[in-house]
């Protein structure tokens, strides 16, 4: 498991479960119980508490959760802490990047790639925002402090958050917290824990056996004079709170050396997949295309080729390649606006033509319905908002005619032409075959789907 970090996140929607006091108070009783192992402790929440119990003076920034989100090696970013455990500094501008971060993968990738080794101790604001959906995504095991029927209702967010995502549930875990025991009931139930566990049961939650108790002595830890946390395992070993931390960190050490590869590593294994299968499906993609001009058949894919500018393809898939930019320039010129002559390169209007079509979807639709057929033409912007629309005559036969260029992308072997369209989408000029990548195909894929329902709608018209 050489690094790749078994994690554990602490979550629950409730506040004042006491799920910082048993994230931070872990992470040392794990390092204590096992000293060659590295612990380490981040914490998505903004009271900075895992700062305050851990930081040491004099070591310089590395940076905090904030870079780790955004993409630097979490390595990198350790701190060594007291009590042996190492940590990254927390963040106030979280908020400000939620946003950004698209789906519940992406700590699982930064995680898989972050250099981190042994356990991560991963505490959570007490919401189902992004971040904490992340860090369930991203974890071995997770922990839901529950210290009454508010918070063990809340719990079943985070259970159907598992389900949606496909997740093993018995990867979960409800562990009464904050438990006064000086509390008992008449009946079946003779305290806090055995009602929560049973209804926890009841509601086909697993609940540990364990629990963690309420106590003065623990929870003076947090509030002295000396404006400190102190840990449990230093400054309250006579306590309960102290056995049942000792037994909670020998069962979930247990569970981590049960873990064959934790699923950071299993994790590493899939994105190496999907990014052998992307570049599979790439150079598929690549091998399919025609090298030459659909226009004026010169090489544009060779590295002394002429310039790209767009890459055509039939709305069926059967026809890929790419266009030179003066022949595309020249064949608008002449089937739009009907100028035949040689425009220089230097010309203004020629100029302004080419900046345009850089960022114009063109569309090429043969109507064969009346006669001698006509050509159904449309621009549209980059996200598939149509710009304009005028038809034209087919005028097959005719060199450097829609026509001409019509057959040559939809035509069979007879010559005949199948009913669909044309796209001309731009393309980088430094590199045409980067939009067969798998994200840049995948959005052309999208947009001619978003054309086809558009020209579906215009039929008759």
């Amino acid at each position: 498991m050489n690094n790749y970090p078994y994690v554990i996140t602490i979550s629950s929607e409730k506040g004042g479960v006491g799920k910082t006091t048993l994230a931070t108070n872990l992470a040392i009783y794990l390092k204590a119980m096992h000293e060659d192992l590295p612990v380490s402790i981040l914490s998505f929440d903004n009271h900075f508490t895992v700062d305050s119990m851990f930081e040491l003076g004099g070591q310089a920034p590395r940076g905090s959760v904030l870079d780790l989100l955004l993409e630097m090696p979490g390595s990198q970013l350790l701190h060594t802490g007291q009590y042996g455990v190492n940590y990254i500094p927390s963040s106030l501008e979280l908020a400000e990047i939620k946003g950004s971060i698209k789906g519940p993968m992406v700590l699982a990738r930064l995680l898989a790639i972050s250099g981190i080794s042994g356990i991560l101790i991963i505490d959570t604001r007490p919401e189902l925002d992004i971040l904490t959906r992340n860090a369930l995504f991203a974890a071995d095991r997770v922990l839901i402090p529950v210290k009454d029927m508010p918070s063990l209702e809340n719990c079943r967010h985070i259970f159907q958050e598992f389900d949606k995502r496909g997740m093993d549930r018995r990867n979960l875990s409800l562990i009464p917290c904050l438990i006064d025991e000086r509390i008992k009931y008449d009946g079946p139930f003779k305290d806090q824990k055995s009602l929560l566990r049973a209804f926890a049961i009841n509601r086909g939650f697993r609940c540990m056996d364990l629990f963690i108790s309420k106590s003065p002595k623990v929870e003076s830890l947090n509030t002295n004079p000396e404006g400190k946390i102190y840990p449990i395992l230093t400054h309250a070993r006579w306590t309960d709170v102290h056995q049942q931390f000792t037994q909670l960190s020998g069962e979930l050490l247990q569970a981590y050396r049960a873990t064959a590869e934790p699923r950071a590593s299993l994790f590493r294994q899939w994105l190496a997949a999907e990014e052998g299968r992307k570049k599979e499906a790439y150079f598929g993609r690549l091998s399919g295309l025609r090298p030459h001009c659909t226009l004026c058949g010169k090489p544009v894919l060779a590295n002394d080729s002429a310039r790209a500018s767009h890459y055509c393809e039939a709305s069926d898939g059967s026809f890929g390649g790419f266009v030179e930019q003066k022949c595309f320039i020249d064949f608008i010129l002449a089937t739009i606006f009907n100028v035949t002559r040689e425009v220089p390169e230097d010309d203004p209007g020629r100029a302004v033509l080419t900046d345009a079509a850089g960022k114009t979807v063109f569309v090429f639709r043969p109507m064969l319905d009346n006669g001698a057929g006509t050509v159904d033409f449309h621009r549209f912007d980059m996200e598939g908002k149509p710009l304009s629309r005028k038809e034209y005559p087919l005028d097959i036969g005719t060199a450097g005619s829609f026509g001409n260029v019509l057959v040559k992308t939809l035509g069979n072997e007879e010559g005949k032409l199948r009913d669909g369209f044309v796209i001309f989408h731009p393309v980088s000029h430094e590199a045409p075959e980067s939009i067969m990548a798998e994200d840049n195909y995948r959005r052309l894929a999208k947009l001619k789907g978003q054309i086809a329902e558009q020209l579906m709608g215009t039929t008759g018209d």
